[in-house]
């Protein structure tokens, strides 16, 4: 059985993610990009010509189950076989370390369509059990009772676990995870080179706040959102609704740019609108 006692050393990120095609019709790239960052987990990314969110979905395995964390922007299996890839990554694992009964876990980073849409794909799945993405759900299941603030721990089995934070702003409902055994950060929405929506500039702040304080007393290796949008010229990012972005940044952050995203916050006063830095744009709203 793997022990997954803290961050072994760092994953592979050495990947160049697909980012659409210029005919989305002509795209000859699967529907799903799979990347191994290491054995035990995977990051994968929506093909943008199916969905121009292309969102960033994860699966973390171990010994005793599996979570999928967010389930993308397309509820058709025809047009995303997210349960197909994730129950051949579970065979695959199997396969190498058997375990009967193993269970899979679905939940969300936070509940905009975009993140949960095939989440129908899991219904009736044997051993699986999907956390809705509504506030009561999510601090229910997570055992969050003094929300906004406190952590939880989620046990995959093997000492794999993972420290699960309140992350509202962006939606009342939003949670962060971070993984003990890889050190990855799992921002969602919250944070990624992109558009930042802030519905809730109170709330924004502190989870901001929460993140770094959360990360001054652990190994971080890298911060992973759900998205990217920024192309590589500072301060530029792709019109929404594009489904081609050949010229993309790397998906994961530093903490240092998330301590640039609290001083950003300062910066703007808490006025609406959309606020251009470097490496992400927020985007104030409420």
């Amino acid at each position: 059985m793997t022990e997954f006692n803290g961050p072994a050393g760092p994953g592979d990120l050495d990947v160049r993610w697909h980012a659409g095609w210029p005919s989305a019709k002509h795209d000859p790239a699967p529907e799903i990009q799979v990347h191994a960052y290491d054995a035990d987990t995977l990051i994968l990314r929506q093909n943008m010509s199916v969905h121009f969110e292309a969102p960033f979905v994860f699966l973390f395995l171990g010994a005793d189950r599996a979570l999928l964390l967010d389930t993308g922007a397309t509820a058709d299996e025809r047009h995303f076989p997210l349960r197909a890839t994730v129950d051949a990554a579970i065979e695959e694992r199997l396969a190498r370390r058997p375990r009967p009964g193993y269970e899979l876990l679905v939940a969300h980073t936070h509940g905009h369509s975009d993140h949960i849409a095939a989440d129908g794909q899991f219904a009736g799945r044997p051993d699986t059990t999907v956390v809705g993405p509504g506030l009561a759900e999510v601090t229910a299941f997570f055992g969050l009772e003094r929300w906004p603030e406190g952590t939880a721990e989620l046990d995959l089995g093997g000492g794999r676990i993972l420290d699960v934070i309140p992350g509202p702003g962006h939606h009342a409902a939003a949670v962060v995870l971070y993984d003990r055994a890889t050190g990855l950060l799992l921002t969602g929405d919250t944070f990624y080179p992109g558009m930042l929506y802030v519905q809730d500039t109170a709330a924004f702040t502190a989870t901001v706040d929460r993140l770094l304080d959360f990360c001054a007393g652990r190994p971080v290796t890298h911060i992973l959102g759900c998205h990217i949008e920024m192309t590589t010229t500072p301060g530029e990012a792709y019109p929404r609704g594009t489904t081609y972005q050949p010229d993309e940044p790397p998906l994961q952050l530093g903490v240092d740019r998330l301590a640039a995203l609290r001083k950003a916050l300062t910066e703007t006063g808490g006025r609406p609108g959309a606020h251009i830095f470097d490496n992400f744009i927020v985007d104030i709203t409420g």
